[in-house]
């Protein structure tokens, strides 16, 4: 029975596993990636992540306990100068683990196993990612934000499609009423009215009224004066011929 049996020995006793994982530790705190199977990548994060944590606290005595893991002097330097750095936001999951397929021969399951704050290509897709991505929520508030423009839209819509409308039966009014003149109805003026000048217009001159009747009289004058001087010649004409007589 497997009774408290929780990590994998990987076929090793104590001192030849724990030597392999310390320089495993030390061959990825200077790669920054390795390739190994995917049994001792996980045997190793669960070695390697607590050390890089208590490199986060850079004091001596957090350096002499990461130093009696890997044995390295290069290594712990490296760890604590460049790495800690790196990691420092990072609240765990220092490590990524990907599968790359199988090995020839004993067909074991090969992975590549990486510090996560090293692979920049990765990062980059994961800003990207995060900047489309959406929760629950705010997909359910730009849903019911997409379903008001929506309405909106329509009313809009609705609104465009029925000002021609009301537009065309206003002109066909305004076109019959055009066509039908109204027949107009002169009011009928008071006396005051027709004696007080309409404003607007100057008073006529007493003279421009008194004119025409001047020049009626005139030409009756003339008139008169033509046919006495037609009858004095008549009355003329035969006294002169019996005198020749």
């Amino acid at each position: 029975m497997r009774h408290n049996k929780k990590f994998n020995h990987l076929s090793r006793k104590a001192p030849h596993r724990e030597a392999m994982l310390a320089n495993m530790s030390v061959s990825l705190i200077r790669h920054k990636r390795i390739t190994t199977t995917l049994a001792k990548a996980k045997a190793l994060r669960m070695y390697i992540e607590p050390l890089l944590t208590k490199a986060k606290n850079d004091t001596t005595h957090s350096r002499r306990v990461v130093f009696s893991h890997l044995q390295n002097k290069e290594a712990v330097a490296e760890l604590f100068r460049d790495v800690a750095v790196k990691i420092a936001d990072r609240p765990g999951g220092y490590t990524r683990i990907l599968r790359t397929g199988y090995r020839l021969g004993d067909n074991a399951e090969m992975c590549i196993i990486e510090l996560v704050d090293y692979n920049e290509n990765m990062l980059q897709d994961k800003s990207t990612r995060r900047s489309r991505r959406r929760t629950r929520r705010s997909r359910k508030k730009s849903s019911g934000t997409s379903a008001a423009t929506a309405a909106t839209d329509e009313a809009s819509k609705q609104d465009k499609k029925a000002e021609p409308k009301k537009a065309v039966k206003t002109d066909a009014k305004t076109e019959t009423a055009k066509k039908e003149p109204t027949p107009k109805v002169k009011a009928e003026e008071t006396p005051a009215q027709k004696e007080a000048p309409v404003e607007g217009k100057k008073a006529e001159p007493e003279e421009a009224k008194e004119a025409p009747v001047k020049a009626e009289k005139e030409k009756a004058e003339t008139k008169e004066i033509k046919e006495t001087a037609k009858e004095e010649k008549a009355s003329e004409a035969p006294a002169e011929k019996k005198s020749e007589e």
